[in-house]
């Protein structure tokens, strides 16, 4: 058991390798949770209005099909980590862990929810040079440099973790006096397929 664990691992940890992942610098680093400086980056975005994660499965199909050949070139493109997913918002400054609708509903879980799911798109291309999409749902654009908090953990990434960590990031944040902008990104590296004790997720703040 213990030398087929080790195995999964080790194939994780190379197909983990191969995929491209935006550039960043940490600059500081707190058991779980980083402070990073990310380079700017180019984007491929589509916006769903629906729970949380059927949004992501619904975007994520979308935006498969664009890298895998439903562009104006007919181009495939590879696929990068991680896929994000986070609520467009005006520029207002994150002070708790769960955004509530009216009457209390919890906007995550709420099928009028709006979701915004991205696509890095590989470092060796711009704006100019990368394939135009097809459908009209997709949105290409840059994002520039960036600081932002980082926590990182494994296993599943439902909404009762995500919201978990989400709480956990800001309540560290708060202590060491860090103000943030927007609401929480959410990060997945890793296939479905790779089993839930080998997967990195995060759940990201941006700083001010």
């Amino acid at each position: 058991m213990i030398l087929l664990m080790g195995l999964i691992l080790v194939i994780c940890e190379s197909l983990m390798s191969q995929t491209e992942e935006p550039k960043y610098s940490v600059l500081q680093s707190y058991d779980d949770i980083e402070i990073r400086q990310y380079e700017p980056k180019i984007v491929a975005e589509t916006v769903i209005q629906t729970e949380r994660d059927r949004a992501n499965k619904a975007a994520f199909s979308i935006l498969a099909a664009y890298i895998f050949g439903e562009n104006t070139s007919v181009t495939k493109i590879a696929m990068t980590a991680p896929v994000t997913q986070s609520q467009p918002s005006e520029k207002i400054a994150m002070t708790a862990p769960v955004i509530q609708q009216e009457a209390g509903e919890n906007l995550a879980t709420s099928d009028r929810a709006t979701w915004a799911v991205q696509f890095v798109m590989p470092s060796q291309y711009t704006l100019a040079t990368l394939p135009k999409p097809k459908d009209s749902r997709i949105t290409i654009k840059e994002v520039p440099s960036n600081k932002v908090a980082a926590i990182r953990f494994s296993g599943l990434a439902g909404d009762e973790q995500l919201q978990e960590n989400e709480a956990k990031l800001s309540a560290f944040l708060a202590r060491q006096g860090i103000e943030t902008k927007g609401k929480a990104i959410y990060a997945f590296y890793d296939s479905p397929f790779i089993l839930p004790a080998f997967r990195r997720n995060e759940v990201m703040l941006e700083l001010k």
